[in-house]
């Protein structure tokens, strides 16, 4: 058989391994969480007659092996009273001395031993609340969105936090844990007197990177299919009647602002610099309160965020506008319902960060409410909020509403949402989109959308000019064959003024083919896989190309929990207007240019791990040499080492230009308990020209009740910049200190 013959056979067989889908994966049948018997002390003893009369879960092996001998015995109880869901773990050990405790320090996982449980509390098959504490009861909870899939981003939040409690004990035969969670925190609905859910609980040993499951999940899902919402065991609760508290969490802020100005214009010699302070103080509140289970209602009055980690640099080296995550706590519960993605990881119809912050810059937020729930299958959400006015801008009112109906299948849903950004002085925007997620048969997936903006200070072109047109087919699995196929166009005229677009006036063609193979418990090896991806990019007014983009790689899963990932990029990108990286600059022209990319990740359970990237190759008319850097290291449960270092080499040689960007980040995270902490987190960028730091003290009292203390400072890295007085060492700085008490009604 010739080469033509054994290549286009090849090619067959390729193409019906992709075009046979998949079946729809059969659920085990519900099962019933009983009723505590007896009165439960969380003390994480685990010793109470109740927990005797409730039948341990059956844990199974998800890695190392699936579905190999479990090295070590693990109990995990769920029961439940009126008011709380209770999970009980004895956590055997063989070798007690070796159980793991990473950090004192609030969500965050430092290759520490942990139980977790993950509810998909409106058994909605997408989302989920995920609890987890370590053996000294440190707590970390997260939600999950997108049935735990990175097709619209990422489907993980660490920045939610709730109401729930943990206590952990630890002797001679391993660690034990017992988790109270309220009814109140979980939100779900009632049919015919029960409710049903979705549940996984799961264990880490992360010395031997074992991790057991319940129910019994398959690795072919992914990087998160152990806390796969669809995946989940479906559990029925009966008799169980919600409490309705409020949360109300008044704060007081103290603080003072350093800022260096001029004297006088530069030009003139005995013009010096002088410091401005502003000291401030604020007061508002927060009022939390779900009158129904299946409804959450949050109003804010003077809304700050003074507690608020800082963002991480970036250094950007494309001509498009880099996008920062949303952290503040008042946007987090069930943001996925506002979820709208327009293609990419980024690009939305709604993103939070557009409201209270400008250009960097903090708004005042007067206040507003947020309400979000399920009912009868059908998922809202509403937002309204009010700015005070901010430079050249008015005060404005920002609002949301967002509806997704359930159809077909617990799998599919259709939806609108609407945006709408008023009293801007003659800023008004309003942005509508409806969107479809089908799964029409096994793991297949259709996804179409259509959005639409309306800008009062643009002249804008109706119909397709000022939309956006997407559809997306894709099967969501991570073993064997994958796909995704994709189209867009975005008009010229398309302004989401509460959204994130990065591109605008293009038409988009794009694609994925994967090939994932699990490997035999035996070999070294958990999986290795083979993708291929493209991305093209064409202008609307000509049909040109803007940009193209091709990506082969090869990725390697090794058993022991580390990953390693090689590959080439091919770019192409037409440039008709010069554009700044750095010092330098890419003038008008076409360029194809062609990389060697790597990634290499550690294991996460790891007391020392990360990822480290690295590319070489042509950039444009030039070269480019990268290599980023990212380890953490825990010193003890006292103190962890989180680092950073990106550098970026370009050189023009043709033109005699170059320019090298650096980018470096420390975090020291410190605790002496689960309490009290403190995160130091310095920062240096060549693009800036500053080092900053943010330094945040927390004493925890209780959920909801915490004393902040914040300093926030930059550093000139040049202080003779040629263009007048010699700059001071300091930037400007900020010291302010925020206490927040919650009472419960």
């Amino acid at each position: 058989m010739s080469r033509c013959h054994r290549f286009l056979r090849g090619c067959a067989v390729f193409a019906l391994a992709v075009a046979a889908p998949a079946p729809l994966t059969a659920q085990p049948p519900p099962i019933t969480i009983p009723r505590l018997t007896g009165a439960i002390v969380l003390d994480g003893v685990v010793d109470e007659a109740a927990w005797e009369a409730v039948a341990p879960v059956a844990m199974t092996m998800y890695s190392p092996n699936f579905g190999g001998a479990l090295t070590e015995e693990t109990e995990v109880r769920i029961a439940h009273d009126d008011r709380y869901l209770y999970v009980s773990g004895r956590m055997y050990d063989s070798d007690p001395e070796q159980i793991r405790v990473g950090t004192f320090y609030r969500d965050r996982y430092s290759g520490d031993d942990i139980l977790a449980v993950v509810i998909d509390s409106y058994n909605d098959h997408e989302t989920a609340v995920w609890f987890v504490t370590n053996p000294v009861g440190v707590r970390q909870d997260r939600t999950v969105s997108n049935d735990a899939q990175f097709t619209n981003g990422m489907p993980m939040n660490d920045d939610w936090n709730s109401y729930w409690d943990v206590v952990t004990t630890r002797n001679a035969e391993g660690w034990f844990a017992e988790f109270r969670i309220p009814f109140s925190t979980l939100g779900f609905q009632v049919a015919g007197g029960e409710v049903t859910m979705g549940l996984i609980v799961y264990r880490m040993v992360p010395r031997k990177n074992e991790r057991q499951t319940f129910p019994a999940i398959d690795p072919m899902w992914g990087r998160l299919g152990f806390a796969k919402p669809s995946q989940a065991q479906r559990v029925v609760l009966r008799d169980v009647r919600q409490s309705t508290p409020v949360y109300v969490t008044p704060y007081a802020l103290a603080g003072i602002k350093q800022t260096p100005v001029l004297a006088g214009p530069p030009e003139v010699p005995q013009a010096g610099w002088q410091t401005e302070r502003d000291p401030t103080t604020e007061a508002g509140l927060d009022l939390r309160y779900s009158p129904t289970p299946n409804l959450a209602l949050d109003l804010t009055v003077n809304t700050d965020f003074a507690q608020v980690e800082a963002d991480d640099q970036q250094i950007n080296l494309t001509r498009f506008a880099l996008f920062f995550p949303e952290k503040r706590q008042f946007f987090q519960e069930r943001a996925s319902t506002f979820d709208f993605n327009t293609g990419g990881m980024f690009n939305r119809l709604f993103h939070s960060r557009r409201i209270g912050l400008d250009r960097g810059e903090i708004v005042r937020i007067y206040g507003g409410a947020r309400a979000v729930g399920r009912l009868a299958g059908t998922d809202f959400g509403f937002l309204s909020m009010q700015t005070a006015p901010h430079g050249d801008l008015s005060t404005e009112n920002v609002g949301v509403v967002r509806l997704r109906q359930q159809v077909f299948n617990p799998y599919s849903t259709v939806g609108g949402m609407l945006t709408t950004r008023l009293g801007g002085g003659g800023r008004d925007n309003t942005a509508y989109g409806v969107d479809a997620v089908v799964r029409w048969l096994g793991d297949e997936y259709v996804i179409v959308q259509w959005a639409h903006t309306f800008d009062e200070a643009a002249e804008q072109e109706a119909g397709l000019e000022s939309g956006l047109a997407r559809a997306r087919l894709e099967r969501r699995r991570d073993s064997g064959f994958s796909y995704v196929a994709e189209g867009i166009r975005v008009g010229a005229d398309y302004l989401p003024g509460l959204g994130f677009q990065s591109r605008r006036d293009f038409s988009y063609w794009g694609g994925q083919l994967r090939y994932r193979q699990l490997r035999a418990p035996d070999s070294a090896l958990l999986s290795r896989a083979l993708t291929l991806g493209t991305a093209q990019y064409f202008r609307n007014a000509d049909g040109t190309a803007e940009s193209r983009e091709l990506r082969p790689e090869v990725e390697i899963e090794f058993r022991q929990g580390s990953n390693l990932t090689v590959g080439t990029l091919s770019s192409f990108e037409s440039v008709r207007e010069a554009f700044r990286i750095s010092d330098v600059v890419v003038p008008a022209g076409e360029y194809w240019f062609h990389e060697a990319v790597f990634m290499l990740r550690l294991p996460r359970s790891g007391l020392f791990r990360g990822e480290f990237d690295g590319s070489a190759g042509s950039f444009y008319d030039g070269t480019r040499l990268s290599l980023a850097v990212n380890p953490a290291w825990v010193l003890s449960k006292f103190v962890e080492l989180e680092g950073g270092v990106e550098v970026n080499r370009l050189d023009f040689g043709d033109r005699d230009a170059g320019t090298t960007t650096r980018l470096a980040r420390l975090r020291v995270n410190t605790a002496l308990n689960p309490r009290v902490s403190l995160s130091t987190f310095g920062q240096y960028s060549s693009a800036t020209d500053q080092t900053t730091f943010n330094v945040r003290f927390r004493y925890h009292v209780r959920e909801g009740t915490d004393l902040w203390i914040v300093y926030n400072e930059g550093l000139y890295n040049e202080r003779d910049n040629g263009l007048g007085p010699r700059r001071p060492l300091s930037s400007g700085r900020a010291v302010m200190v925020k206490y927040t008490h919650t009472f419960v009604g």
